[in-house]
Protein backbone atom coordinates (compact mmCIF):
# COMPACT_ATOMS: atom_id res chain seq x y z
CA UNK A 1 0.00 0.00 0.00
CA UNK A 2 1.55 3.03 -1.30
CA UNK A 3 1.41 6.39 1.50
CA UNK A 4 -0.62 9.61 0.11
CA UNK A 5 1.32 12.75 1.00
CA UNK A 6 0.08 15.97 1.42
CA UNK A 7 2.37 19.04 0.75
CA UNK A 8 0.98 22.20 3.34
CA UNK A 9 0.35 25.33 1.36
CA UNK A 10 -0.04 27.66 3.88
CA UNK A 11 2.05 27.40 7.40
CA UNK A 12 0.43 25.99 10.07
CA UNK A 13 0.71 29.18 12.53
CA UNK A 14 -1.07 31.10 9.91
CA UNK A 15 -3.89 28.42 9.70
CA UNK A 16 -4.31 28.34 13.59
CA UNK A 17 -4.13 32.18 13.24
CA UNK A 18 -7.10 31.96 10.76
CA UNK A 19 -8.67 29.42 12.33
CA UNK A 20 -9.36 31.40 15.84
CA UNK A 21 -10.06 34.29 14.01
CA UNK A 22 -12.98 32.58 12.25
CA UNK A 23 -14.40 30.86 15.41
CA UNK A 24 -14.06 34.10 17.01
CA UNK A 25 -16.20 35.69 14.62
CA UNK A 26 -18.41 32.63 13.95
CA UNK A 27 -18.89 33.07 18.30
CA UNK A 28 -19.88 36.96 17.99
CA UNK A 29 -22.60 36.08 15.83
CA UNK A 30 -23.91 33.46 18.15
CA UNK A 31 -25.81 34.19 21.09
CA UNK A 32 -24.79 33.55 24.25
CA UNK A 33 -25.01 30.28 25.70
CA UNK A 34 -23.34 27.18 25.68
CA UNK A 35 -22.61 27.14 21.52
CA UNK A 36 -20.84 30.20 22.24
CA UNK A 37 -19.28 29.03 24.39
CA UNK A 38 -17.22 26.23 22.99
CA UNK A 39 -16.57 28.18 19.82
CA UNK A 40 -14.72 30.24 22.30
CA UNK A 41 -13.28 27.95 24.04
CA UNK A 42 -11.87 25.95 20.97
CA UNK A 43 -10.94 29.18 19.52
CA UNK A 44 -8.45 29.44 22.85
CA UNK A 45 -7.14 25.94 22.69
CA UNK A 46 -6.19 26.81 18.93
CA UNK A 47 -3.62 29.94 20.12
CA UNK A 48 -2.67 28.16 22.89
CA UNK A 49 -1.80 25.81 20.42
CA UNK A 50 0.32 27.63 18.36
CA UNK A 51 1.71 29.23 21.59
CA UNK A 52 2.96 25.69 22.07
CA UNK A 53 4.60 25.37 19.01
CA UNK A 54 6.23 28.59 18.70
CA UNK A 55 7.50 27.58 22.40
CA UNK A 56 8.80 24.45 20.81
CA UNK A 57 10.18 25.86 18.18
CA UNK A 58 12.44 28.16 19.89
CA UNK A 59 15.96 28.81 19.70
CA UNK A 60 16.63 28.38 23.41
CA UNK A 61 15.43 24.31 22.93
CA UNK A 62 17.22 22.96 20.57
CA UNK A 63 19.38 19.69 22.05
CA UNK A 64 23.28 20.85 22.07
CA UNK A 65 25.48 19.18 19.20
Amino acid sequence: MERRRFNQMDPLDENLSEQAERLRKEARGTPPGIERDKLLRRARQIETAAHVREWIASPGLRSPD
